[in-house]
């Protein structure tokens, strides 16, 4: 993902799918390195079925979490690697 800055409104309330078309959920947060500003995760909310068949990271109270590294392209969706969730 190129090195671009998006204000945090553009992206929360995006669909989550994978470059296959799967969805995942919508963008409900993002988490940050205080320090650097570098995007760490996303937070999922309403995540799809097929969401909650992937072996997600989890916050303490259940909610899914997609890492950086796994974002491969943000347009008028996030388009996530399903490769790199695992």
């Amino acid at each position: 993902m190129a090195d671009e800055k998006r204000p945090l409104k553009d992206l929360v309330g995006k669909m989550v799918v994978t470059k296959e078309g799967k969805r995942i959920g919508f963008i409900q947060d993002l988490t940050f390195e205080t320090k650097t500003g570098e995007l760490i995760q996303m937070v999922i909310k309403n995540p799809t079925p097929h969401a909650q068949n992937l072996n997600l990271e989890r916050t303490n109270v259940g909610e899914i979490l997609i890492p950086h590294n796994s974002i491969m392209a943000i347009g008028d969706f996030i388009v996530v690697s399903e490769e790199d969730l695992r």
